[in-house]
């Protein structure tokens, strides 16, 4: 059996390779891609796999865009964080998902599910035609929340627009806000931590202590510290990020999806 994974985050697509090794061990992940247009380039220039796991929201935008582009003829189990209308929809369409954070048996049961209606007879895996499509679409709509997307922030040489995807952790230092990027360029930004953390996705940034928020897309690794707490390798920086004994069972839960 062939595989592809469609993830955005290295953490979350690596923890899935791992499970479907162990549950598979024949099998063969062909590729891990993160963004919609990768996928899309992918798809156009190679045969379909075997099966597809797919997350919702890629790095450039939701995965229906890539069903819009390029026929994807193998069967799709559904990763994501949405909530119950999403899922009724997939139900309704007898469409495989998983929901974020997914155990091993949680995974075994959507492969079962995948074998079932490959060996039916006839073949009665779902096909994700416009119709199923849209239906997944509109039941996606009521979840979304709209996150800020940018900070203009002011410097020397005049006003830098700074995307929230290149940021990779803010930091509280002495009531002055920064975020960093992957280079180690600091931006002061306006408002509290408190305050920006509400305007961030919650899917992409997280809380680790008093004075830091990190961007799961520049987490490097995660290494044991003293009391049960982590020290996060962020990229950019040379020394880790300590998380606060309080939240590093949230961020263990967070990392997992």
């Amino acid at each position: 059996m062939t595989i592809v994974l469609l993830e955005d985050e290295a953490i979350a697509s690596r923890r899935l390779a791992e499970l479907l090794t162990r549950l598979l061990p024949d099998a063969r992940i062909l590729i891990s891609l993160p963004s919609v247009q990768e996928a899309t380039n992918w798809f156009a220039t190679n045969p379909a796999p075997d099966l597809l796991f797919s997350d919702i929201e890629l790095l450039d935008g939701n995965v229906f865009a890539l069903f819009d582009r390029v026929q994807v003829s193998c069967p799709v189990i559904f990763t994501t964080a949405y909530d119950q209308f999403l899922l009724r929809a997939f139900q309704g369409n007898g469409i495989a998902y998983l929901l974020k954070p997914f155990t091993e048996q949680q995974v075994r049961q959507a492969l079962d599910k995948y074998t079932l209606l490959r060996t039916s007879h006839p073949p009665a895996a779902p096909t994700l035609t416009d119709t199923v499509l849209n239906q997944l679409r509109d039941a996606l709509r009521p979840a979304q929340v709209s996150y800020r997307q940018r900070f203009a922030v002011k410097l020397r040489q005049g006003i830098h627009l700074l995307d929230t995807n290149d940021i990779t952790y803010l930091q509280a230092d002495e009531g002055v806000i920064f975020a960093f990027d992957a280079k180690g360029q600091k931006y002061p930004l306006n408002g509290s931590l408190n305050e920006l953390e509400e305007q961030l996705d919650p899917a992409r940034f997280f809380r680790i202590n008093r004075s830091e928020l990190i961007h799961i897309r520049y987490i490097d690794r995660l290494e044991s510290y003293f009391n049960d707490r982590l020290a996060v390798w962020v990229a950019g920086r040379t020394e880790p990020l300590i998380v606060s004994t309080a939240r590093t069972p949230d961020l263990r839960r967070w990392i997992e999806g």
